[in-house]
Formats: structure tokens, sequence, C-alpha cells
């Protein structure tokens, strides 16, 4: 029996620093929005997962 495939990445670390860009860029200019908590949350996982790797 053989082993599945190794699931390739879908972004690369590059891709995730720059949403993470574009997502500070959204909460610096929405900082009155109800929702820029959940953009910050966003901003802080994308860094998580834009160091592994």
């Amino acid at each position: 029996m053989s082993e599945p495939a190794r699931s390739r990445a879908v972004l690369s670390n590059e891709d995730f620093k720059l949403l993470q860009e574009a997502v500070r860029f959204y909460i610096e200019h929405h900082q009155d929005d109800p929702v820029s908590s959940k953009y910050s949350a966003l901003y802080h996982r994308l860094g998580s997962a834009g160091g592994r790797g």
C-alpha cells in the first residue's frame, strides 16, 4: 500500500507577509469598525502561519 502524496503549500511565506500587510492597513484605517477585532485576530494568525516552513 503506497503512502498518500504529500500536499503542497497553497500560499508561500511571502504571500502571508503580503496578506498581513494588507490586513494591517485595513485595521489602521478602520479602527472604529466593530469587525476590526476579527481583522486583528486574523493579522496575528497570519503572522504565526507565515513564520512556519
